[in-house]
């Protein structure tokens, strides 16, 4: 993903001008839409949906670079952190106004949005390294504690007005507290009393206006001291609150009311110490989208598996193995494949104009191009090998698709006539055209030949451009040109079916009788229709089609011989794993006689012991034996010297030479068994009486008269005349 820029101070600033037409044209809104839904916050989404070219050079490499920055974190281990976040644009609004203030939730998201700024700059300065133009970003804003400070103070983690925010709050709710605790005990004493006298439903309480009530049975209701507050829907039960537990719930009331006005104060006073840095929690809040986009494009570039290819002043344009990114992605949730194609456009090939029967993927060709030209210019990583090239362009022009006019009454023709006076007044020699199937709309003859002038025009603006058409004086036309070619997109030559792949330096035919022929088109219609045409032209499109055909199987060819040219090259490497594998056996099986020979050995002494010791029954002569066997044994262990272990490690390396050069033999001999000449036997002279019988066949008989290498066979009830070459013996005839 490196890139090198050739940046020149007089080409930092571009007047680049691309229509909403093109963008329609070239599907980039689609392109935004995904990003869009890429995006975590909401502001994010909408500043992905209004993505455009970059006029600015400079702020161009700067995006470029950033989302380059960005794909490079999802590889790394210094991931860029969390950068979501809650928007505060209506309490930026709300700040604004004189004499308002936020509520307490509005703080929260406040200051979890300065937090996460904060973190990301502290971050983004510690891996400077890692994200330079990120963190050349970051720098633009400041960054600042004393918001989260001022917030902290007075709410909690929660979102809740902390008791210690003012000293009258902790008063306020102290003195809450403890009337809570006496509306508490005296509506419990109320409880045990009324309940013992039996004057309770089953439920026994409830909450009614927020307030705890007895669930007094209705007939009771006069006896029991308080304040009725509701009853039951059936009217079977009345809601009292008992006297003693009212005059505490006033009170309680009351210091409410004095809670909710020292929160407003607070508030207030909170809101007048966060209003000075209201353009700072702007800039926090662009920062943050900012970001938001940045991950989005760098998170489209890892499905498109896109890069940023180098951009220079040079004007040649290579996309080499380049994809339409959204038939991509279709393709990939299909389980399909998509074909990659190769263009490049340079001063000295200037036009290609691209032809052949439709369905072949003319048209994708040419959006490719020009959608992952606008995709770079808008800061977007494109679907391209690492060695691809291009250079910005001030405008991108195209007429693609129908394009009929029904707002303004106008025809496709002449709608793409006035397209193509803007094209002339614009198109320069920084200026990139695209025009789907040029000169159609109108008589082939006439609407071709204006199409002619229109490409010679553009070609002596030095305008890039590709163009794809049928019309085959716009092929002859880029065939004469210089700095102009020819190209078409490849076709089977036996099933016509397109291969997708587009090819430089040859016209393509549209293969116009041969598609009708395999539709099912009669032959004797097809053959009027060709006697309807000028001979020139069916020959001058015969001869395209058979160069194309050539070409095809020239590719199948070259694709055959590189195929296995990979299975050779497999093969090789299964070969040398196989040898690596004889090898390491061959030394286990060396280390393996050798222990057995060691046993086999200690064995036999062990055996010659035990018969002298079975005839003699002399245990201190077997004692002996032994112990020398055992000294012989450990004399063989000492510890050797480091002369001796390099001696001992030669000596090794010599027998796995040996044993590698008599492999080596084992295997030229059987090669010389395989290529040797089978010596055949002198071959056996018949006689007058052998039993014979023709090679392969099964009926025996004898030979009656030879003559001059033929020979006369008696079968019995018939004779035949063979050539003895044809006859094999069965049976010598005896000598007498």
């Amino acid at each position: 993903m490196i890139a090198y820029f050739c940046i020149k101070k007089n080409l930092l600033r571009l007047m680049i001008s691309i229509t909403d037409k093109t963008l329609q044209d070239l599907q980039f809104p689609t392109i935004l839409e995904t990003i869009s839904d890429i995006c975590n916050t909401d502001i994010g989404k909408q500043k992905a949906l209004e993505i455009t070219p970059f006029k600015d050079r400079e702020t161009l490499m700067n995006a470029l670079w950033q989302t380059s920055e960005y794909v490079s974190s999802f590889q790394n281990n210094n991931a860029i952190p969390n950068h979501g976040f809650d928007a505060i644009t209506h309490e930026i609004k709300f700040l604004a106004i004189e004499d308002s203030f936020l509520e307490v939730g509005s703080f929260r998201k406040i200051a979890n949005l300065s937090a996460t700024v904060n973190f990301l700059l502290n971050f983004l300065r510690k891996f400077d390294e890692y994200y330079p133009t990120i963190n050349k970003r970051a720098s633009e804003v400041q960054l600042t504690k004393d918001i989260i400070t001022q917030i902290d103070a007075v709410v909690d983690k929660y979102g809740e007005i902390k008791d210690n925010a003012s000293p009258a709050l902790v008063e306020i709710r102290r003195s809450m507290n403890t009337v809570r605790g006496k509306v508490n005990q005296s509506f419990g004493v109320a409880l045990t009393q009324y309940n013992g006298l039996g004057y309770l439903d089953d439920i026994k309480e409830s909450i009614v206006q927020n307030r705890r009530v007895l669930a007094v049975l209705a007939m009771y209701r006069r006896k029991v001291r308080g304040t009725i507050l509701g009853s039951s829907k059936t009217g079977s039960i009345a809601y009292i609150e008992p006297e003693a537990t009212l005059r505490y719930s006033r009170e309680l009331s009351n210091l409410e009311y004095e809670e909710k006005e020292e929160i407003t104060r607070i508030l207030k006073k909170l809101t007048n110490g966060i209003r000075p840095f209201v353009s700072l929690l702007q800039q926090y809040q662009d920062f943050l989208s900012d970001i938001d986009v940045i991950a989005a494009k760098a998170k489209y570039a890892e499905k498109i598996n896109g890069i940023l290819p180098t951009i220079s002043d040079n004007r040649r344009l290579f996309f080499r193995e380049a994809y339409h990114p959204i038939l991509y992605l279709t393709n990939k949730q299909k389980k399909e494949i998509t074909y990659p194609q190769t263009i490049e456009l340079h001063q000295e090939n200037r036009i290609i104009v691209i032809s052949g029967p439709n369905a072949g993927g003319k048209t994708i060709s040419l959006k490719t191009v020009g959608l992952l030209q606008l995709m770079l210019q808008s800061g977007m990583l494109i679907p391209v090998h690492e060695r691809s090239e291009t250079f910005l362009f001030d405008r991108i022009l195209t007429d693609i698709g129908d394009n009929q006019s029904i707002e303004n009454h106008l025809s496709t023709y002449s709608y793409r006539l006035k397209n193509m006076n803007y094209f002339l007044k614009k198109c320069n020699h920084k200026t990139m055209f695209l025009i789907d199937e040029f000169g159609t709309g109108s008589d082939p003859e006439l609407g071709g030949a204006l199409a002619e002038i229109f490409l010679e025009e553009f070609y002596h603006r030095e305008a890039f451009g590709i163009i794809t058409t049928h019309y085959t004086n716009l092929k002859i036309l880029a065939n004469e040109l210089p700095y102009a070619t020819n190209a078409n997109m490849l076709f089977d030559e036996k099933s016509l079916e397109p291969m997708y792949k587009l090819v430089l330096g040859q016209a393509g035919s549209s293969f116009t009788f041969e598609v009708a022929l395999k539709n099912g088109i009669p032959f004797s219609l097809i053959n009027r229709a060709k006697k309807k045409i000028e001979v020139g032209k069916v020959r001058f499109d015969k001869t395209i089609a058979t160069l194309q055909k050539e070409r095809s199987k020239l590719e199948k060819t070259s694709q055959t011989l590189k195929e296995e040219e990979s299975k050779a090259r497999e093969e090789g490497k299964k070969m040398e794993t196989i040898n690596v594998k004889i090898k390491q056996k061959l030394e286990s099986y060396q280390e393996l006689f050798d222990s057995n020979q060691k046993t086999i050995y200690i064995g036999q002494k062990i055996e010659d012991i035990a018969e002298k010791y079975f005839n003699n029954k002399n245990k201190k002569v077997l004692i002996g034996e032994f112990l020398k066997i055992i000294e012989i044994e450990n004399s063989k262990r000492k510890k050797a010297t480091p002369k001796e272990t390099k001696a001992l490690i030669e000596k090794k390396k010599e027998i796995i030479k040996e044993v590698e050069v008599q492999v080596e033999e084992i295997r030229k001999e059987k090669k010389e068994k395989k290529l040797k000449p089978v010596i055949e036997k002198p071959k056996y002279v018949l006689k007058l009486g052998d039993r014979v019988r023709m090679i392969d066949g099964k009926a025996v008989g004898s030979i009656d008269q030879i003559e001059k290498n033929k020979a006369t066979v008696n079968y019995g009830l018939f004779t035949s005349k063979v050539s003895l070459d044809e006859l094999e013996l069965v049976e010598a005839v005896k000598n007498k």
